[in-house]
Formats: structure tokens, sequence, C-alpha cells
């Protein structure tokens, strides 16, 4: 996963925006551009940096002074879990274009 985040995040993004495409209003260096978001150097480097801290971050601070170890090696599962299903929908789509 890790050596993937760059691919992930962006897809993260990407995927954000296919399904509620008014969120680009929301992103200053997306707003007045037709260019196709994945071409977009800023929102690759916005994708990174929120992608690799945000995520189990923000889970982190909901759950406040209950998070444990236990909760973290829980929540980095579901963590993985997700990334490899990511990873095997992007591979089938992928596939599917050739």
């Amino acid at each position: 996963m890790k050596q993937n985040i760059p691919e992930f995040s962006l897809r993260f993004f990407t995927l954000i925006l296919e399904i509620a495409p008014a969120a680009k209003s929301m992103f200053s260096f997306l707003k007045d551009t037709d260019e196709i978001p994945q071409n977009n150097p800023k929102l690759k480097s916005h994708a990174v940096k929120v992608f690799k801290m945000a995520l189990l971050k923000t889970v982190r601070e909901a759950v406040g002074g209950k998070w444990n170890e236990e909760m973290k090696g829980a929540w980095g599962e579901a963590y993985d879990q997700l990334a490899m299903a990511i990873k095997a929908e992007m591979m089938k789509a992928h596939s599917s274009q050739f």
C-alpha cells in the first residue's frame, strides 16, 4: 500500500469527484479548469498529503480518549482491507479497458 499511495490517493479524490462533481468547486486549483482532475499536479499533491494523514488521524480524533492499541490495530486492518479492495477494483477496471 505504502508504495502506491500516490496512485491510491489520486484515485480516492477522483472517485469523490466522479460521485459528486460539485465537489470540484471546493478545490481552488480545480474551480476554473476543464482539465481532467487526474492530470492536475496540484490535485495529485493535495491528494497524497490528505490520504496519508487524514483517514486514520480523523478516526483517532473522533474516538478521543477511547483510542487504544487494539482499536489502532483494528482500524489499521480495516484500512488495509479497504486499500486491497480499492486496488483490486482498480486492477479490474484497468484490465477491462484492454
